[in-house]
């Protein structure tokens, strides 16, 4: 038998001692590893970000490019609004009366009929002037005088009355629809000539509350010689023809339209009379509802 001289090796630890020198390695290498891990999770993520949002800002500063591309729309005049100068605007050369208005259209003297609203007469030779007819060409002749103002056309109306003047709503520069602010002002009232007009429904609740707040011409002892001559006699150009007062009505043809009435039971007789829906050849029932001109008192 072979005697066997080993020599141990001095790299391995012995005892408990050196098994907790393996352990304590162990450790430190598996952080390392989870370290690593960590930080290759959040290169990761940088590189993501990067990818997902680039930074242009850099290219900007490399490549001299702006940020900023400039429209290629004209500019608009920054003293307006953003919603003002998105339309036509044509200055007011002359205020007839509360429902009648000059303005300059491509140079030419152009006269707008207000849709939807008569005020009390003023101008017509052939009528006196009627109440409160002067406080609402006043009254429009303070907003519209030196202003700019805006059309819109209407095409369930016609485009000219019979005097040629240009059928149209009004607007200014703050939004505000002029028409509707008349009659809810108190200074005229709703007027529908045959077929609704696009606003009506709020033009007949804004004389609806005038009448009922008791403004302008519906305010008491305002207009001292009665209902007939408070309400503004319509007349927008188109024909309208005064009933006889001896209750003999033309039915075989259109003859009349709202204007020619003074009360809304008078018109609603006319119309009942001469046939009623069935046979509406006055066109007084706009809405259908078989209640005619309603927004007479």
């Amino acid at each position: 038998m072979k005697a066997c001289f080993c020599v141990a090796d001095p790299s391995l630890p012995a005892g408990r001692q050196g098994v907790r020198k393996l352990i304590s390695a162990y450790n430190a290498q598996v952080k390392r590893a989870i370290a690593f891990v960590v930080f290759g999770f959040a290169v990761l993520a940088i590189v993501r970000g990067a990818l997902l949002h680039p930074d242009t800002s850099l290219v900007s500063e490399v490549s001299g490019a702006p940020q900023d591309i400039p429209s290629a729309t004209p500019a608009t005049d920054t003293s307006l609004s953003a919603t003002s100068t998105a339309y036509e605007w044509y200055p007011v050369v002359q205020v007839v009366d509360g429902d009648t208005v000059v303005a300059d259209i491509d140079g030419k003297r152009t006269t707008i009929r207000l849709i939807g609203l008569d005020t009390p007469e003023t101008v017509d030779p052939r009528k006196p002037v009627q109440c409160f007819g002067k406080e609402a060409s006043a009254k429009a002749k303070q907003i519209l005088s030196g202003s700019s103002i805006r059309l819109e056309t209407d095409p369930s109306q016609d485009t000219y009355d019979k005097y040629g003047r240009t059928l149209a709503f009004v607007f200014l520069k703050d939004g505000t629809l002029f028409n509707k602010y008349m009659i809810a002002e108190g200074y005229g009232h709703e007027y529908t000539y045959n077929l609704p007009y696009k606003y009506q429904t709020e033009f007949k609740a804004a004389e609806k509350a005038a009448r009922e707040g008791k403004k302008g011409l519906w305010a008491p002892d305002v207009c001292m010689s009665g209902a007939e001559q408070r309400r503004p006699n319509a007349d927008d150009g188109r024909t309208g023809t005064h009933i006889p007062s001896s209750g003999t009505y033309e039915c075989a043809k259109n003859v009349y339209n709202c204007s020619s009435f003074t009360s809304q039971s008078e018109a609603q007789s006319v119309f009942e009379s001469c046939g009623g829906a069935a046979s509406d050849v006055h066109k007084l029932d706009s809405d259908g509802d078989r209640r005619v001109c309603e927004s007479l008192p």
